[in-house]
Formats: structure tokens, sequence, C-alpha cells
């Protein structure tokens, strides 16, 4: 399935004009219709068309779940356009291929469609005139229920909806009714695609409309349409109605609806409300039929709930007795358990210390078997060593021995000595200096006490501001009057009179006038500048195309000589004339006169075409013939 161009290009047009800000709602409505009313007579004359699938992804059913869900204060004017609107967004959800955006489409599209056609007929319904676009929208409703039947839920638990059920006009009721008749007839797998809540929400939607509403029609109609959920559900349905006492709890906000329903199962039952309010009503077989149903399903309640009960005394039963076995044997078994955990406990403290004996013991003996074998291997040491000794020296060797093990002995009693000593001089030493150091402290903040006090003492009390003041005298307030007047003088006040602003306006005039008429002198050392570059490209593509050495001739070697270093020379210095006259700031340079008068400047062009040998500056004829003569004979 693909998109034709010329479904592409309606698309494409619908999506650009979208895009405008400046579209009413009334446009917006109308350019939507139009769009999806030709993109779909064209996909109806091409059955593979994926036409829909291309909407989707292009955002158009987007733009129109917006439209749908505005305001009423906005659609106001525009109800069969919207309606129309409704139909057509509904034609276009149906069949959707939506590829690899398949849960956003039904997760986050069909949703905000479902809410925006709820919300639109809501504000359409108990109105005679618009009963046609209402119509019109409950359709749309059905036909994308058909389709996805997952919403089902969602429009029962809607708000918009609920405001529907609450409406008194018994062609509302009848109408919603006829809806979930028709879509349940229409397609046979839409009941049992259903989840369990979404049934019951259906359930106490016809239970409410019995409960509520006493027109003959709309009770027909319920009535019919509990027999289809029942022929359709099959087994499905029994558990369902046994488990349905009043859908209060289903719905969070809990109206008066939920409140009679609840009234009417806990109270009187379904089959004495359709016994006593709608038989003689025209269609007293198809109440018959149900209330059959309904006593039947009841039946077989009461004998499950009987067997349950059963169940559930024996179980009970059961448990009483385990628990009452169990008592009795824990009484029993009570000192019993004591006894052996004391035993145990004492058992188990005995192996422990017998445990950590054996331990001791066997550390014992090996430490003794170690001193043994290292005593025994000294002794085998030293007396193979007097073995080699001589007989004469092994005295000498004995004495020696002894005499090492003296000084280590005497440096290890010394070593010990000193330290213990040190410590106790040091110590000694650290506490008499934490002790000094005290002692001078509060001598030293007792003399700063005693100090400070003294000088207060001393010091004279500071007299008050206000005591010994008198009034100002003529020489003082003339002292003070010159005071202020010099302060006057030498800061001058920031405002300027109306005279001076028109100076200062006309001055900054000329200096203007004076910068604009630099331009061109300006434009003339581009010119140069430019000159001077295609001078320089010129050389370098001659450099580049220059012949090998070995066929070099003189006139070759002539055309390549060039005053390069004189003009590089004065480049530089326009350069670095040019960066300062860059740095100065704008204003600074409105009342100066420019670097190179016009006559400077000519002076330079003539230097510079004498020594480039006729250079093409500012377009005269007599340098373009020179380099014409030049490039010749560089190609020669």
């Amino acid at each position: 399935m693909v998109v034709t161009e010329e479904e592409e290009a309606l698309i494409s047009e619908l999506r650009r004009r979208l895009q405008k800000e400046d579209l009413t709602t009334q446009e917006k409505i109308t350019l939507l219709n139009d769009g999806l009313n030709n993109a779909l007579n064209v996909a109806a004359r091409q059955p593979r068309s994926d036409v829909k699938s291309r909407l989707y992804d292009s955002g158009v059913l987007r733009q129109c779940a917006l439209t749908l869900a505005l305001p009423p204060s906005r659609l106001r004017g525009s109800w069969s356009a919207a309606a129309t609107l409704a139909h057509l967004t509904s034609c276009c959800c149906v069949g959707v291929d939506p590829g690899r955006r398949s849960e956003a489409f039904h997760k986050l599209l069909l949703p905000s469609v479902m809410d925006g056609l709820l919300s639109l007929a809501s504000v359409l319904m108990g109105r005679p005139e618009l009963a046609p676009h209402f119509q019109k929208v409950m359709d749309s409703v059905g036909r994308l229920l058909s389709a996805h039947a997952h919403l089902t839920g969602q429009v029962l638990s809607s708000i918009h909806y609920e405001q529907i059920q609450m409406c008194e006009d018994a062609a509302v009721c009848l109408l919603c009714v006829e809806l979930w008749i028709q879509i349940c007839t229409l397609s046979r797998d839409f009941l049992p695609s259903l989840t369990d809540d979404s049934i019951l929400l259906l359930l106490n939607e016809a239970v409410g409309q019995l409960a509520v509403i006493s027109d003959p029609g709309v009770g027909g109609a319920c009535i019919k349409l509990m027999l289809l959920m029942a022929s359709q559900l099959g087994l499905r349905f029994r558990p369902l109605l046994l488990s349905f006492k009043g859908r209060a709890g289903l719905n969070a906000d809990g109206g008066r609806r939920s409140q009679i329903i609840c009234h009417v199962f806990l109270v009187a039952g379904l089959d004495s409300l359709l016994h006593k309010d709608w038989r003689g009503r025209g269609f007293d077989q198809d109440v018959d039929r149900l209330i059959e149903i309904i006593q039947s399903e009841r039946d077989v309640k009461e004998s499950e709930v009987s067997s349950e009960r059963v169940r559930a005394a024996c179980v009970i039963q059961a448990a009483w007795r385990s628990y009452r076995t169990r008592r009795r044997v824990r009484s029993l078994n009570r000192a019993v358990r004591a006894l052996q955990r004391r035993y145990r406990a004492q058992r188990r403290q005995q192996q422990q210390q017998k445990e950590a004996q054996q331990w001791e013991e066997e550390l014992k003996y090996q430490v003794c078997v170690r001193r043994q074998r290292a005593r025994r291997e000294f002794h085998q040491k030293q007396r193979r060593l007097l073995q080699l000794l001589p007989p004469d020296q092994v005295q000498a060797y004995l004495q020696e021995c002894e005499r090492r093990a003296a000084v280590k002995i005497q440096s290890f009693w010394r070593g010990f000595r000193d330290w213990r000593r040190y410590n106790n001089t040091l110590r000694k030493t650290l506490r008499e200096r934490r002790a000094r150091q005290l002692a001078a402290t509060t001598l030293q903040r007792a003399v700063r006490r005693f100090l400070e006090k003294r000088r207060n003492a001393k010091a004279q009390p500071p007299e008050l501001l206000w005591i010994g003041q008198k009034g100002l005298t003529d020489s003082r307030r003339a002292e003070l009057k010159q005071q202020v007047e010099e302060y006057i003088t030498a800061h001058k006040s920031s405002r300027v009179s109306p005279g001076e602003c028109a100076a200062l306006h006309e001055e900054v005039q000329l200096l203007l006038q004076a910068e604009l008429q630099k331009g061109a002198q300006r434009r003339r050392e581009e010119q140069r500048v430019e000159a001077l570059l295609a001078h320089t490209h010129t050389q370098l593509e001659t450099l580049r195309d220059s012949p090998p050495l070995s066929v070099v001739t003189e006139t070759i070697a002539e055309s390549f000589l060039s005053p390069a270093a004189a003009v590089a020379t004065r480049a530089r210095q326009a350069h670095n004339a040019r960066l300062q006259a860059d740095r100065l700031s704008w204003w600074k340079t409105l009342g100066e006169t420019s670097t190179f008068s016009s006559a400077h400047l000519q002076e330079l062009e003539a230097e510079l075409e004498a020594e480039l040998g006729g250079l093409y500056i500012g377009g005269s004829a007599v340098v373009r013939r020179q380099t014409e003569v030049d490039e010749s004979e560089a190609v020669t």
C-alpha cells in the first residue's frame, strides 16, 4: 500500500495551510473538512491507498483531535462544521496502519479523539435544533468503538458521557442505548473482546436507565441490550451478573444514578424491578426472558453460596481443632523443653571450657618444645665451634663470649635507664613550663585590667552635644554661605540650557556631514588596496607558471624583476597608519581631518604607478594597456 503523488500533494498542502498562525477556529475547521474530504475521495478511487496512515504520520489527525477538544465558546456558530469534522475524523481513524507508531496511535491519539467527540456530544445534547448534529457525532463514536473496542472503558467512565447519561431527555438516552445495541449487533466479537470492568460499566448503564427512566422505548432498548449481552457472552455473563451489586464504587464521583442502582439491587433486586415497573409495556416476552436468566443464575448462586458456607465451616472447625491440639501439646512439653535447653547449654559450656583448656595446654607444650629445641641447637652449634678451635684458644673464646654478653646486657640496661630518666626529666620540664606560662598569663591579665581601670578613672567625662551650644553668629553664617557657594562653583550642575543644546546639535550635524564626505576618500583607498591585491595575485601566478632555469632567457628574466621591497615597505607603512586610525573611537575622529589629503593621494598614486610600471588604478586606459603589454610579454 503506497501513497500516490496526488495524495501526498493534498496532504502536504493541507499541512502547510494548517501551520498558519492567523487562522480562526471556523477557518481551521473548514480547512480540515475540505482537506479530509478531498483526501478520502481520492483514497476511495484507489482501493489500496494508504492515505489514512499518511494523515496520521503528518499530524493532521492530531490537529483534528485538538480542534474537537476546543471549549464550546470557540465552537459557537460552527456546530455543523464541527459535527462534519467529527464524522471525517472517525472515518480517518478506522482502518489506519500506524506501523512502528502503533502504541502512540492506540494510547494517545485514539483516546484524545474519543474525548473530543464525547465533549462535542455533551455540548450538542438537549438542544432540539442541534439534534441531527448530536446524532452524527454519536454515530462517529459508534464507528470508532466498532473498530477499536479497547476505548469502551474510556467512554463509559468519561465525565462527558456521564453528563449525556444524566440528561433528562428520553431521546438522548434512547440514542445512547441504541448506539451500544448497534455496535454489538454489527460486531459479534465486540463484547467478548471487552474486559470485565468494561462489561460491568455497560451493564451499569443499562440497569441505571431501567431504574431512573420510565420511557417504554428506553426500557425496551435496555432490556434488549442486556439480552444481547447474555446471548453473546454466554457463560461469562453469569459470574459478571452475580458479582454485580450496584456500581456505586466504579465511578469515583458517585452520582445520583449510582446511589439509585445500589438501592435497587440491595433492597428489591433486578427481577422485582422488571416485574413491577416494566410489565405491560409491550415487550413482556423480553422481560420474562431476562427475569428467567436472572432467577436461574440466582439459584445457581445460592447453591454455590451454600456449598461455600459448608466448606468454610469445615475449614474453620479444622483450624480450631488443630490450634487447640497444638496449645495442649505446648503446655505439656514446655517444662521438658526448658530442662533440655538448660542441660544442652550447660553441656555446651563445659565442652567449650574443655576445648579451651586443651588448646592452652597444647600451646604451652609447643612453647616448651620450641625452647628446648632452640637451646639444644644453640648448644650443638657452640660445641661444633669449640671443636673447630685449637685447645689453647678455647678459654679465650669463652671469655670473649661472656664479655660480649655482659656488654650487651649492660647496653640494654643503660639505654633503658637513660630513656626512663629522659622521659621523667622531659615530663617535669614541660609541666614546669606550662605552669610558668599560666602564671604569666594570669599576672598579665590582672595588670591590664588594673591599668584600664586607672585610665578610665583619670579620663574626663565627655560633654554632651547639646550642652553649651548657642545660635549661629553672623560671621559663622557668612563663612558657611561662602563654603556653599564654593562647592556649587566647583560642582556645576549637569543641566544644559536650550541654547547650549542647539549649539551642540549644530556642531554634531557638522561633524557628521564631514564624516560622510570622507566616503569618497575611503572608496579610493579601497580601490588602491584591490589594485595592489590584483597585482600581487598576477605576480604569484607568473611565478607559479615560470619555466625551469635551463630554458630561461634574458627577456623572461627581466619580466620577473619587480620593486617588491619598495611596495612592501609602503604597504607596511599604510597598514600601520590604518591600524592606528582604527584603534581610535569614532567620536574622537569626527573633528579631525583625513590623514591623507587628495593631493597627497594623487602623489602616492603617481609614485605607485611609476614604480609598478602601469598598475591598474581607478580604470585608467593607459594603465590597462600597460598591463596587457606585461601580460603578453609574460606569455611569450
